[in-house]
């Protein structure tokens, strides 16, 4: 692991994740990585039930993480990688609660019936499949279940404890509108001459739920027709 992304969902960390890739530091997780790949749903599901988390078993073969749910345990991705480097993405943390509450958040909506039927779709297989520590900070309550002002608090809250852990030489604050140059230089690579990625704006993320749901049912009808296959999820 090359790469520690301390930043919350909902903060450009999809366009993070390809701007990674596209430097060279392949494979990234992510919470697409849980949803699409066969193997990574049964792997944190059983992880995520033991008394200890083990890390280096979840992202064994990564080079780099970014999102949820990487990011809860980026106290734990550091101990297990201690020369990583730390990317926090950060955006106006209102705006976050707004675009989460659209998205990721939305099962908690007053109104969940009004989201598009994509969204629905994410809605229900994340109620339904994913572990709820995935999206847990700590505390009583689960991040999506928090209103506005708790859910603000939780996310300052996160920011000012990646800040004050990570020594300064070790870690990025980030915002992807930034773009390429204080990403580059950090990580110390050569900054590519193509734009830097926008991926996953909201009123996208309709169809990218969609595609990502799709690529699952694909991936595990591909992974139950090979040898052996009997891949559960």
């Amino acid at each position: 692991m090359d790469v520690i992304g301390a930043g919350y969902g909902r903060t450009g960390t999809l366009s993070m994740q390809a701007a990674l890739k596209r430097l060279g530091f392949d494979p990234c997780h992510h919470m697409a990585e849980v949803i699409t790949n066969p193997l990574q749903m049964p792997l944190w599901q059983e992880e995520l039930a033991s008394d200890t988390l083990d890390v280096r078993r979840l992202f064994e073969g990564y080079r780099a993480t970014v999102d949820f749910p990487g990011c809860v345990f980026w106290r734990e991705l550091m101990e297990a990688w201690p020369e990583a480097k730390v990317v926090l993405t950060v955006r106006d943390p209102h705006r976050w609660y707004a675009s989460a509450r659209q998205t990721i958040f939305a099962k908690h909506m007053p109104h969940p019936q009004d989201v598009d039927p994509g969204t629905a779709a994410f809605i229900r297989f994340m109620s339904e499949e994913l572990h709820p520590r995935i999206l847990d900070v700590g505390g009583d309550r689960l991040l999506s279940e928090m209103d506005e002002d708790d859910a603000v608090k939780a996310f300052n809250r996160h920011i000012a404890e990646v800040k004050a852990t990570v020594p300064a030489e070790r870690l990025l604050v980030f915002q992807v509108s930034e773009g390429w140059g204080p990403l580059c230089d950090f990580l110390q690579v050569p900054v590519p001459e193509e734009e830097f990625p926008r991926v996953n704006e909201s009123g996208g993320f309709a169809e990218l739920a969609k595609q990502l749901l799709a690529r699952r049912q694909r991936a595990l009808v591909a992974a139950r027709s090979a040898p052996g296959g009997d891949t559960d999820g």
